[in-house]
């Protein structure tokens, strides 16, 4: 009996510091069943120990089974989880097939928003494709205390903003806001006809932007066998992606000529960043040197697809120097269109290698709202907290009253991949919100090279490399 005494107090003791730890006292119901489970033991919690012939064996396979997807939906909620890199937006600095373990006590785990989830799922359930959680209860955004705070330049590892609308019908269920500009910008074409962005102000283009919106809407509500219907994920349950945080709260960043700025003053670029480069080539270029210079398939499929790939000044100086297999490297300047950066708005002129400058929010600091920037501010103040905003006639209203200002209720980060030219990040879909941000990845476990199999596909010189040494 003081076996079980000495077992109950210690689990005692663990559980209640867990629960000072999350600030949630509702566990204290739990504690007489913890204390029946060990003392009194007036429930037959193993009841079919009992039991005869297969009842038994089936229900110890139950009861173990039960018991891992406790664990691990317990241990992945609130101390780490793994993550792999399904794709090279941070090349070469994490590559594609890195298996990541990220802590949730570096920023602090948040409490589950939607806690009643299948573990091991992000949102679907594998096979039969449906949803792997239940929506009720939803619980409103809180984090627990954890070692830091996101630092400048860290990795992070965060749900996707624009994740929070998707067409049920595609594959990555993810494309919903692009699908949306593209096909409203093509109907607005052919039947209003696009503008020049020069001869109009700020408020006819937000407006005009509002009329693509809607049309590009219209026309995939009108389209639901190809497209599937609208829907919505929960912050918790959108997809999670990587990337490195380039800017912190209350910073103001600009991009100019590829190097990102911080009040004024250029940030450190990643060592391995990488930038898209014009290759002219030979001859098909030997696998040896691919892997020499670590290019991957995918990027010599991109130079034979688009006329450039993603290198290295590192990897490009060298594959110069290979005149037996390239013609010339140069750096590719060409720009993406102006209006598939944030926020959608081409009067702005931004581009992916231009780009700013903007406020990034902070928490309890209040910016001036006007009609230069409310379509830079609008989404974090209308989608990510939750405020009614509209415009009417050039003036902005929040909650129903005339705002010219607006104070933030969280932080927010910005977040670029180190492959610059091939990366879809806030860039392209904005702000990060601190009720967003996963965890912190401290270390790689495994890493398996897409482009070879077998032993050959083992990257051991990656195998428990510190995340944290990849500057």
């Amino acid at each position: 009996m003081a076996a079980q005494w000495a077992k109950f107090i210690v689990v005692l003791a663990l559980y209640l510091l867990f629960l000072y730890w999350v600030k949630s006292w509702w566990g204290l119901l739990v504690v007489p069943f913890i204390f029946d489970a060990y003392i009194t033991k007036k429930i037959r919690w193993q009841w079919w120990k009992d039991a005869e012939g297969p009842v038994r064996f089936v229900m110890s396979w139950v009861d173990a089974l039960v018991f891992a997807l406790v664990a691990v939906y317990f241990i992945n909620q609130f101390f780490f989880q793994n993550y792999v890199i399904p794709s090279s937006s941070l090349e070469k600095s994490l590559l594609t097939g890195d298996y990541l373990f990220v802590s949730k006590v570096s920023y602090g785990p948040r409490i589950p928003q939607t806690p009643l989830t299948m573990p091991l799922t992000q949102h679907t359930l594998p096979l039969i494709g449906t949803k792997s959680y239940i929506e009720w209860p939803h619980w409103d955004y809180r984090r627990v205390k954890g070692l830091g705070n996101v630092q400048l330049n860290d990795i992070v590892v965060f749900n996707y903003p624009a994740g929070d609308t998707i067409l049920t019908e595609l594959p990555y269920q993810t494309e919903y806001y692009r699908m949306v500009y593209d096909y409203g910008q093509q109907l607005y074409a052919q039947n209003v006809g696009m503008p020049d962005f020069s001869t109009m102000n700020q408020q006819q283009v937000y407006e005009l932007y509002k009329d693509v919106y809607q049309m590009g809407r219209q026309y995939l509500l009108a389209n639901p066998v190809q497209y599937g219907s609208i829907a919505s994920r929960p912050t918790d349950r959108r997809e999670n992606y990587v990337k490195r945080c380039v800017g912190l709260p209350g910073q103001t960043l600009q991009v100019k000529n590829r190097i990102v700025y911080l009040d004024g003053k250029p940030n450190k670029e990643p060592d391995n960043v990488q930038y898209t480069y014009r290759v002219k080539l030979k001859e098909h270029m030997p696998d040896e040197l691919m892997q020499e210079l670590g290019i991957s398939m995918e990027q010599l499929a991109q130079l034979n697809r688009d006329g450039v790939m993603p290198l290295t000044k590192q990897a490009a100086a060298a594959l110069a120097m290979r005149k037996d297999v390239v013609e010339s490297v140069e750096l590719n300047t060409e720009i993406r269109g102006d209006d598939q950066v944030y926020p959608r708005n081409a009067a702005y002129g931004w581009t992916r290698d231009n780009y700013g400058p903007l406020w990034i929010p902070k928490k309890g600091e209040k910016i001036d709202l006007n009609m230069n920037n409310i379509a830079i501010y609008e989404r974090p103040i209308k989608v990510y907290e939750g405020n009614d905003l509209v415009v009417k006639n050039g003036q902005i209203f929040i909650n129903g009253q005339h705002a010219t200002s607006y104070t933030f209720k969280m932080d927010y980060y910005w977040m670029q991949g180190d492959n610059r030219h091939n990366s879809a990040d806030s860039r392209y879909w904005g702000f990060v919100p601190e009720d967003h941000i996963v965890g912190k990845p401290i270390f790689i476990w495994w890493s398996s090279d897409p482009d070879r199999s077998g032993f050959k596909g083992i990257r051991w010189s990656r195998l428990f490399r510190m995340v944290d040494g990849i500057k």
